[in-house]
């Protein structure tokens, strides 16, 4: 069992580790300025993204704000729901990693009116991204894989209309 506070200095923790990269990649790759950490497959290049992920959205950096801020304050109620037994630890670490991401490009977006994005995997021209992109992602595919493969039907009665 994990106790709140924990998760909640896990997800202070995320969230922090998540701005100091953007302020480095925001203080040392602006300009142009790019380093390849591996020729052609993995580099750090400084792109301002005015939208959601890929690019979309340009320019509905409140309406995005505002979208987020609804769906941070649901990861925090249903975080405040998983049992407090140790067969749920995966899930809350989960919710933690999913919430980091979500207020980490939400700073950005009300602070700079923009998410500060720098990861480039070259090898497939994949669009550029950040710390808090990753940690959205791996929780996306952990809570998959939560859901679906370690988690039976009846354990999950916790969750609203879902229970039912």
């Amino acid at each position: 069992m994990i106790k709140k506070r924990v998760l909640w200095l896990l997800f202070l923790v995320l969230t922090v580790l998540d701005q100091a990269t953007k302020y480095w990649a925001r203080h040392s790759l602006s300009g142009g300025r790019s380093i390849s950490l591996i020729k052609g497959v993995l580099s750090f290049s400084y792109v301002e993204n005015r939208g959601a992920a890929w690019g979309i959205f340009q320019g509905k950096y409140m309406a995005l704000g505002i979208l987020t801020i609804i769906i941070a304050v649901g990861l925090v109620w249903f975080i405040y729901l998983i049992p407090q037994n140790k067969r749920f630890n995966w899930l809350q670490i989960t919710m933690v990693l999913l919430l980091s991401g979500a207020i980490g490009n939400l700073f950005d977006r009300f602070y700079f009116q923009f998410v500060t994005d720098f990861i480039y995997f070259e090898l497939i021209d994949f669009p550029v991204f950040n710390v808090a992109d990753c940690y959205v992602t791996v929780s996306a595919l952990f809570l998959i894989w939560l859901f679906c493969f370690y988690y039976k039907d009846e354990e999950l009665k916790f969750i609203p209309f879902i229970g039912d």
